[in-house]
């Protein structure tokens, strides 16, 4: 019975997928007023939610968008594009995996993930957005953020690290130092990933009990955990203070990461004029002899042991 139905669910999210894409492409803009039309069409469950995407469908639709993405970074370096993309939401609501999955077809030398520490005592002491400048994509280049400036108006009021003339002097300035950016020819994308209060409990939980993940969980983590309706009013304020037309926030649903991912790579894509710009294959000619080279004796080299073989 699930297979019938993931075939069904595959011939559809097939079916969307040209049409979706080209018509975000021509920059209708009505993904800001309406659900994206890809992929979230599926019955709900008991709590009015959608199940959980099917794998199969998830791998293969992410491995067409990941060969888009290869096209649009070809478009990016060729033209001198500029883009910067800031991922922001709360913890464990799927930044990273989300970052992952949209670096890992690029070259990472068009390509920087960056995701700063607290600051030192002499970046505290420089303007709020220099160590932040200095990360910013020349021409040809894409920079996402792993969380980013908007931290002054997250954890750091929250939290109590600033005080309420820094946060007030950051709302006012944002909108502006973004409009700059942009007026300067940088396309600036940003993205809140909202997730709820259960299943962010839920991969905490997971977080706990997985040694290898177990990192991604810090005593700050569980302190923003006893503060989430600070945190959402903390949201809420910068929504209403930074949504600008120039550079708007778009919010990606990420109870279910396999959705979240996708609907957020093939919206990157969509804000990107992009055109396929990926050169021809080569033909690999035969390689040349070797002539008189002789390689030295393996007596003479360490290996690493073949523990595996």
């Amino acid at each position: 019975m699930k297979k019938k139905k993931g075939k069904k669910q595959v011939k559809r999210a097939e079916s969307t997928n040209k049409k979706t894409l080209s018509a975000d492409a021509a920059g209708n803009g009505s993904d800001r007023y309406h659900p994206s039309p890809i992929l979230d069409d599926f019955s709900s469950h008991s709590e009015g939610r959608p199940p959980k995407l099917d794998r199969k469908i998830y791998e293969n639709e992410l491995a067409r968008l990941q060969v888009e993405l290869v096209k649009m970074q070809y478009w990016i370096k060729h033209t001198g594009y500029r883009l910067i993309i800031l991922f922001e939401g709360r913890d464990a609501a799927g930044k990273g995996g989300t970052i992952k999955r949209v670096t890992e077809p690029l070259n990472p030398r068009g390509c920087k993930v960056v995701a700063l520490g607290t600051p030192s005592d002499q970046q505290k002491s420089q303007w709020y957005f220099q160590r932040y400048v200095e990360h910013f994509p020349a021409a040809g280049e894409m920079v996402l953020f792993d969380r980013s400036w908007y931290n002054r108006a997250g954890v750091e009021k929250v939290m109590g690290f600033c005080s309420p003339e820094q946060v007030e002097e950051f709302m006012q300035s944002c909108p502006e130092f973004e409009r700059m950016l942009v007026r300067s020819g940088i396309t600036l994308l940003k993205y809140w990933f909202s997730v709820s209060d259960e299943e962010q409990e839920v991969r905490f939980r997971s977080r706990l009990k997985d040694p290898a993940r177990r990192w991604k969980l810090s005593p700050m983590d569980l302190e923003s955990r006893d503060r989430w309706v600070e945190f959402s009013r903390a949201k809420d304020d910068m929504f209403a203070r930074s949504n600008i037309p120039e550079a708007p926030w778009f919010t990606v649903e990420a109870d279910d990461k396999r959705r979240a991912r996708l609907n957020c790579i093939r919206h990157i894509l969509s804000k990107v004029p992009y055109v396929d710009m990926t050169p021809e294959a080569i033909d690999l000619p035969p390689r040349k002899s070797v002539g008189d080279y002789q390689r030295p004796p393996l007596n003479e080299q360490f290996f690493v042991p073949n523990v595996y073989g």
